[in-house]
């Protein structure tokens, strides 16, 4: 079995940001030489998600929309006692922080129009994401 790791390094330019990185994630697949397992797209920080979707400008407005809907931003957070943050960490909960596609023939098996996203709740930042491919 092949067990491969790689990382991807994300310098977010706004508050909230979404991020295609399906192109990355392809590579780094392509560059495991695993032609049937699984990839795991996983980011360490508590104020990033990490999504499957349409990469589409009004929709990645309507997720930004979303989550302000559900967790708005300027509410009396406990957290925010110790950070003006605790918004960008509720929404990270319920987006989550890793996403697992199977390999088939060497390629992520993706949908039509679905894209891995890296979600910036936090920014602007330095952020990382984890890519682990494992599989023969």
């Amino acid at each position: 079995m092949i067990s491969f790791v790689d990382r991807i390094s994300i310098r977010s330019k706004s508050e909230t940001e979404v991020v295609d990185i399906t192109n990355n994630v392809q590579d780094i697949v392509r560059r495991s030489n695993v032609k049937h397992g699984q990839v795991t797209i996983y980011t360490g920080h508590t104020t990033a998600a990490i999504i499957l979707n349409e990469y589409e400008n009004g929709l990645i407005q309507d997720i930004v929309n979303l989550m302000e809907l559900v967790v708005p931003k300027n509410k009396n957070y406990l957290h925010n006692r110790v950070d003006i943050n605790a918004h960008s960490h509720l929404r990270a909960i319920l987006i989550g922080t890793s996403k697992v596609i199977p390999i088939v023939d060497g390629a992520p098996t993706l949908g039509e129009w679905q894209r891995v996203m890296f979600i910036e709740l936090d920014g602007p930042r330095s952020r990382s994401v984890t890519i682990q491919v494992i599989g023969e």
